[in-house]
């Protein structure tokens, strides 16, 4: 215990502030990486808050950059900090943080979207799923050209239970711009619902934290940024793969101003197109002239069950793209010659899902 309680109470020695070692390492925010740094401790203290205790934790910060999120989280008492940054010219200032808190800083030069996470931390941290999220957490003050495929990546592993979530319900705690926050976090008939709300929504309890003003980076990029928590919920609130709930809430969202119905015909070669549309709405008990935005998480679940289902006894709707129905058909034309679109069915006869 008394061990623990010194953990707890570390505090970094002395050392450059961050806009310090910007200058002595002669740092540059990249514009083609989307860099913007976060120089005042007092808003990077308040980010870490927001993942809750640290005390004895294990933590993975996410490109760390000139490193004030770092030592925000390190005098919260973690017990052990990875932190992945892709860019070389952040890590001699990276290695001062760590021999400034020996054995606590461990620092990987690599690419966080390839980054093996599944392999960054002890076996012994892990925790049931149904249980409460280990002692881990993943936190990041992310370049917003990364931050959209990063979380899809991650909410693709809490479905599948892999990369950090091997180790159980892993927490995040991440920056994004204030609408891609606002986007993972709308509620239900919202002009922000997306794509994304659903399928964050539908695998995590979702919290928009607070917002940053633009005015605090350096260099001030032009939109502010939204601090986002996410923990992942002990049962998903659709039971289907996450590829096929991905398809259809794509699709569904690609039309987001026009009745769903017009989303979910795009699941079906136009062969059969009416029908099983039809058939697929009906099953789900969804109004078909409801619009994207006003769809419930409970009826995007019926309506990926529904699809699943002709899916089970039509294969090849798995891997149907009516853009690739579309492309196909414009070859054809040019080439002034009739072209099947549908697998190996022939054109006009639609799949029987009974």
């Amino acid at each position: 215990m008394a061990a623990s309680r010194k953990l707890a109470s570390f505090r970094l020695p002395p050392l450059p502030t961050v806009g310090e070692l910007i200058k002595l390492y002669n740092l540059r925010a990249e514009k083609q990486l989307s860099q913007n740094f976060l120089l005042d401790l007092k808003l990077t203290d308040k980010i870490v808050r927001q993942a809750g205790s640290l005390r004895d934790a294990h933590v993975c910060e996410v490109g760390p950059g000139p490193g004030g999120l770092t030592r925000s989280i390190v005098n919260a008492g973690a017990a052990d900090v990875l932190v992945v940054e892709k860019d070389t010219r952040f890590i001699p200032g990276l290695k001062l943080l760590s021999e400034a808190a020996p054995g606590r800083l461990r620092i990987v030069h690599g690419d966080i979207l390839t980054y093996r996470m599944d392999r960054g931390f002890p076996e012994t941290i892990s925790k049931p799923w149904e249980g409460d999220p280990p002692n881990l957490h993943v936190i990041g003050n992310l370049p917003f050209s990364v931050s959209t495929p990063l979380i899809i990546k991650w909410l693709e592993n809490i479905a599948n239970r892999t990369g950090p979530f091997i180790y159980g319900r892993t927490r995040l705690t991440l920056t994004f711009q204030k609408e891609v926050a606002e986007r993972l976090t709308a509620s239900t008939g919202s002009k922000q619902r997306s794509r994304l709300s659903i399928m964050a929504q539908y695998l995590c309890t979702v919290r928009n934290c607070f917002t940053i003003p633009g005015r605090a980076f350096v260099p001030k990029p032009e939109v502010d940024v939204g601090v986002v928590h996410f923990t992942p919920l002990v049962q998903s609130q659709i039971q289907q793969p996450f590829k096929l709930v991905e398809k259809v809430v794509r699709n569904i969202f690609q039309f987001r101003r026009k009745h769903c119905h017009k989303g979910v015909e795009k699941l079906f070669p136009e062969a059969c197109r009416l029908e099983l549309t039809q058939e697929m709405m009906q099953k789900a008990d969804v109004d078909p002239t409801l619009r994207p935005t006003d769809l419930t998480i409970p009826q995007f679940r019926a309506l990926v069950d529904a699809y699943a289902h002709f899916c089970t006894h039509e294969p090849s709707l798995l891997s149907y793209e009516f853009r690739e129905e579309l492309r196909l058909k414009h070859l054809a034309r040019q080439r002034n010659k009739p072209v099947d679109t549908f697998m190996d069915k022939p054109t006009g006869t639609p799949p029987n899902p009974h």
